[in-house]
């Protein structure tokens, strides 16, 4: 057996919910330690946010090049070569993993490369590439599991052997006919970037609407600039069966309202949520109980049922935005430095980077209601707003939910160009506790998108 090495802190996952943990605890002369299966630098940098957001500019670049007679430019026919968008996208993620090498090394964090699971309550083993293990124990350890795509029970569909976001962000061709089965975030941004790129797309919906999560007008503004973009959407549907092999030819079995009918494509790409990866590493041993829905639970300073083990990222629950990782990682760091820190309260923001951005942050009007708030709505469309008109960006509408009692801003959603980048003045606001009117009668450059605010305040 191994000797069991001892370390002041241990990390199993590198995500972004850990990574400034552990360089940050080595820098200040811990001793620490990293179990790491191979994504350096977590999801995000590898196959999420970054290869996503890399692709989706590709699209853009390609939408633009294609529209260029619109703003009095002559071009060429544009095509797209998709094993230059795979390698400019390979490249961008090959940069940042790099980085993150060299800081965690030159932090002296120690980097193992191997499967970790727990042989004991506070110990880990840890398998490397070459067969060997080496067991590992801390006086605290941080679980950064994360999740990963979920694949339905749904007849035919595993054997179709369908893409995930990971596979389809490494594609060296383009799709003939995409199917894509879920509306949320992943789907319509992959939806709208590979429409963009040449690829028919089709999405399947199981809810009423796109972007399920949001106001059933913001739905119905999505659908509509979807179908201006030329992807067809398929709502209310349950895929019931599936036939054929994604790159080849498929065809999904769909039961609606009005009855059967079937769908044909060339390949499948599955959006339909995530699930945590705590299977398989032995968190019954450790006494790290789980959710009923296999997510590891925490409290709101991130501890597990175990003493002296936390959990950070998707896996422990937290939102699923990197942005929230970061926030964890202040507070398993807060944990760690005896500072006060904790998850309760937090105002997580969410942009979906389709074009034109979906963004909001607080409440949305549905919430209101459903929590029977006194509240005021203020709308805009994107029209009315002078940046717009100069981009030629013009779909889409902000709205602001507002206390009628005390005009302090609840919620704010925007549909439209460059939505994250107002969203986080408003952001600000709320944290402030700041009155609508602060930001109805302040004074922005113009023109700017976050000009508009001064409009849709004072439509209120």
């Amino acid at each position: 057996m191994s000797e069991v090495e001892h370390y002041d802190i241990l990390a199993v996952g590198g995500g972004s919910a850990v990574k400034a943990v552990v360089i940050d605890m080595a820098k200040g002369g811990r001793r620490v330690a990293l179990v790491e299966r191979g994504l350096i630098g977590g999801s995000c940098i590898n196959i999420a946010c970054i290869p996503t957001k890399t692709l989706v500019r590709s699209a853009e670049i390609a939408h633009l090049a294609g529209n260029a007679a619109a703003f009095g430019s002559v071009n060429s026919q544009v095509a797209t070569n998709m094993p230059d968008v795979r390698a400019r996208t390979a490249g961008v993620v090959s940069g940042m993993v790099d980085a993150t090498w060299h800081s965690l090394r030159d932090s002296g964090c120690e980097v193992i490369v191997g499967e970790g699971r727990f042989v004991g309550p506070r110990e880990i083993e840890a398998t490397l590439p070459d067969g060997n293990t080496r067991r590992l124990t801390a006086d605290r350890i941080f679980l950064n599991l994360g999740t990963r795509a979920a694949i339905p029970n749904t007849p035919g569909l595993l054997e179709a052997k369908p893409l995930t976001h990971v596979e389809a962000l490494q594609l060296d061709r383009l799709p003939e006919h995409l199917l894509i089965l879920g509306g949320g975030y992943i789907g319509l941004e992959m939806a709208q970037a590979f429409r963009r790129l040449g690829s028919a797309v089709t999405i399947v919906e199981r809810s009423s609407q796109l972007a399920a999560r949001e106001d059933p007008d913001i739905g119905e503004a999505v659908q509509e600039i979807f179908r201006e973009d030329g992807i067809d959407v398929v709502l209310a549907a349950k895929v019931t069966g599936v036939e054929g092999r994604s790159g080849d030819t498929v065809t999904l079995r769909l039961q609606q309202e009005g009855g059967e009918s079937v769908l044909q494509g060339t390949d499948i790409l599955v959006a339909a949520g995530r699930v945590p990866q705590t299977a398989g590493i032995g968190l019954e041993i450790a006494g790290v109980k789980l959710d009923e829905r296999s997510f590891i639970e925490v409290d709101e300073r991130l501890a597990t049922s175990a003493p002296g083990i936390w959990a950070v990222g998707e896996a422990a629950g937290s939102p699923m935005f990197t942005h929230v990782a970061h926030d964890d990682a202040r507070v398993a760091k807060s944990v760690i430095l005896g500072g006060d820190r904790t998850t309760r309260g937090r105002l997580v923001p969410s942009v979906v980077f389709i074009d034109p951005e979906l963004a909001r942050i607080g409440i949305s009007e549905g919430d209101a209601h459903r929590q029977s708030l006194a509240v005021r709505v203020a709308r805009l469309p994107m029209s009315a707003v002078p940046r717009a008109r100069t981009l030629s960006e013009t779909r889409g509408f902000m709205k602001a939910v507002i206390d009628k009692t005390s005009d302090r801003i609840l919620g704010f959603t925007m549909l439209g160009v460059q939505a994250g980048e107002v969203m986080s003045v408003v952001q600000t606001a709320i944290w402030g506790g700041l009155p609508y009117t602060v930001l109805r009668d302040g004074i922005y450059a113009h023109p700017t998108m976050a000009e508009g605010l001064n409009l849709l305040f004072a439509n209120t």
